[in-house]
């Protein structure tokens, strides 16, 4: 069964992009995908394992977290809402970025909280909500392992994911975990890397539409909406 979610994502021919697909491996929108930067101390295998989860997602900063639909609901209608929800909002650009180590993963995140980008992301979880299918048990078992706390467990209960709303924290992953000694070795090459990506400006224009066909295979973009833009009657 497909899941969907909703994710910033630079369009395919954006410097940022066009590095992260080359680091990744994998660009979800088809787009070229360059070669991979080398790593001093990390071998190439190692490397490939290191990008594997965040490439199976393709590079986006979440917005709301993957669902499955709710019996009754399609495509085409959750197309026509997430429409709707992009028409209410305004463009905008995102902070300067600043490579961090987020637990044991790295990823780029705004040098500062942006309200813009929290309302943008509450409005796609909120206006969302009623086509999504709830958790299954083994789903909630797997968010319960990282030890939530109260408010955690509330968000999870009554929206499905646990760090959204008032928890949101918005991140570009390029890493999956990472042990101490590795994740200060990747990070200090990378630094220089995306360093011109983080002073550049990045504009968030549009709502991109990300679906897994099916569990485990990777997300593809399906759609991007405009923001500020009506759908066409």
């Amino acid at each position: 069964m497909y899941r969907y979610a909703v994710y910033f994502a630079p369009p395919a021919d954006h410097p940022l992009s066009r590095f992260a697909s080359g680091w990744l491996g994998r660009c979800p929108e088809g787009g070229p995908i360059g070669p991979r930067p080398a790593i001093a101390g990390v071998d190439r295998e190692r490397l490939g394992q290191i990008v594997a989860e965040p490439a199976r997602y393709g590079f986006h900063g979440t917005l709301k977290p993957p669902f499955r639909l709710a019996e009754g609901q399609s495509e085409p209608e959750l197309a026509e809402r997430l429409a709707d929800i992009a028409a209410g909002l305004a463009g905008f650009v995102l902070p300067p970025l600043d490579l961090r180590a987020l637990g044991r993963f790295l990823a780029l995140v705004p040098e500062a909280p942006s309200p813009t980008l929290a309302a943008v992301a509450a409005a796609c979880v909120t206006g969302l909500d009623a086509l999504r299918a709830p958790p299954t048990a083994a789903e909630l078992e797997r968010r319960r392992r990282a030890t939530l706390d109260p408010r955690q467990e509330q968000l999870l209960a009554r929206w499905g994911y646990p760090y959204l709303l008032d928890r949101f924290g918005f991140h570009l992953t390029l890493t999956g975990p990472l042990a101490e000694d590795e994740r200060t070795l990747v990070r200090a090459a990378l630094a220089p890397l995306v360093a011109p990506f983080c002073r550049a400006p990045l504009p968030f224009a549009d709502l991109a539409l990300f679906a897994e066909p099916a569990p485990g295979e990777p997300f593809r973009l399906a759609r991007r909406f405009p923001l500020g833009v009506p759908p066409a009657s």
